[in-house]
C-alpha cells in the first residue's frame, strides 16, 4: 500500500495479550477498549497517513497472529504479560521467522519475557523489578538515533513500574536509552537488537497499572521504533536475500551452499 505521496505506507500490527483489561478494575479505567487500541492510536497519532493500524489479541484464532496477518504486517508491537504461556508455540515459531525475514518488532515492558522475545535474545530475560508508583526518568544516550527524533535528553514518567539490573539480555547492538529510578537502581530502558534481516526494539516502560502510553513523549518513542524497525519494501522471502542479491548470487546460493567469489 502506498501514500498519495508515493512513499509507502508501513504495515503495522499491535498485539496485545487483553488479559489484565478483563481482571483488573484499573486497567480499564486507565485503556477503554484494552491497552492494545491506546497503543494503535498513539502510533496512529504520530504517524498519521504514513501508518496503516491494526490490532489483535490473544484470544483470536492462532493468537490473532495467523499467515494472513503476519504476511501484511512489516512491524509488530507486542505488549504481555500474564499470559505468555499462552501463547501458542507454533504462533511463536511463525513470528520469529518473520523477523529474520525482516519484519520489525517492537517489543513492549513485561513483554521481556514473551516467548517470542527470549527466543530472539537466547536468555533468560529476567531482571529486578519493584512496583510501588515510583517516578522514572528516561535518559537518551544515543542523541543521533533514529528513535530519538523529537524526544527530549530526559523526560520523566511520574509513576511506573521500577525495572532494574541486571537484565540478562545479550550486549544491545545500539543503546537508546537507560532509566533511573528513585531506589537508586538503573535499567537498559531502550535496547536495539539486529537478528538476521530484522530489527528488534525492547522498551521499557508500559505498566499495566499506569497511564504510561498515554504519554506524549512514549507515544513519540514507539512511533519512532516502528519506522526504525521498518524494513524498505517489507519482508524478505527468506533471510539474508538482500546480500546475496545485491551480489548477485541468489541463484548460486539456492544451488550451492558456498558459491564461490568468482561468481
Amino acid at each position: 500500500m502506498s501514500k498519495g505521496n508515493g512513499q509507502a505506507a508501513i504495515n503495522i500490527t499491535v498485539w496485545g495479550e487483553n488479559l489484565h483489561e478483563f481482571r483488573d478494575k484499573r486497567v480499564p479505567e486507565l485503556y477503554p477498549g484494552g491497552m492494545h487500541e491506546t497503543i494503535a492510536a498513539g502510533i496512529r497519532q504520530e504517524l498519521g497517513g504514513r501508518a496503516v493500524v491494526r490490532t489483535a489479541t490473544l484470544d483470536q484464532q492462532d493468537n490473532g497472529l495467523g499467515d494472513e496477518v503476519l504476511g501484511t504486517t512489516d512491524v509488530l508491537t507486542w505488549w504481555g504479560h500474564i499470559g505468555h504461556d499462552q501463547v501458542d508455540d507454533k504462533v511463536v515459531e511463525r513470528v520469529r521467522q518473520r523477523v529474520l525475514q525482516g519484519m520489525g518488532l517492537v517489543v513492549l515492558h513485561s513483554a521481556h519475557l514473551s516467548k517470542i522475545f527470549r527466543s530472539l535474545m537466547g536468555t533468560s530475560c529476567n531482571l529486578r523489578w519493584r512496583s510501588i508508583g515510583e517516578r522514572e526518568l528516561v535518559w537518551t544516550v544515543s542523541p543521533g538515533h533514529e528513535i530519538v527524533r523529537g524526544v527530549p535528553a530526559v523526560f520523566a514518567i511520574e509513576a511506573q513500574e521500577m525495572y532494574g539490573e541486571f537484565f540478562d539480555i545479550p550486549q544491545p547492538d545500539e543503546l537508546v536509552f537507560i532509566s533511573s529510578f528513585k531506589g537508586g537502581e538503573v535499567f537498559r530502558s531502550g535496547c536495539c537488537f539486529y537478528r538476521g534481516a530484522g530489527r528488534i526494539f525492547f522498551f521499557g516502560p508500559g505498566d499495566q497499572d499506569y497511564p504510561v502510553y498515554h504519554h506524549e513523549t512514549v507515544k513519540r518513542v514507539l512511533a519512532n521504533a516502528v519506522v526504525w524497525a521498518y524494513r524498505e519494501g517489507g519482508p524478505l522471502a527468506a533471510p539474508y536475500e538482500i546480500e546475496l542479491a545485491e551480489e548477485g548470487w541468489i541463484e548460486s546460493y539456492i544451488r550451492e551452499p558456498y558459491p564461490s567469489a568468482t561468481k
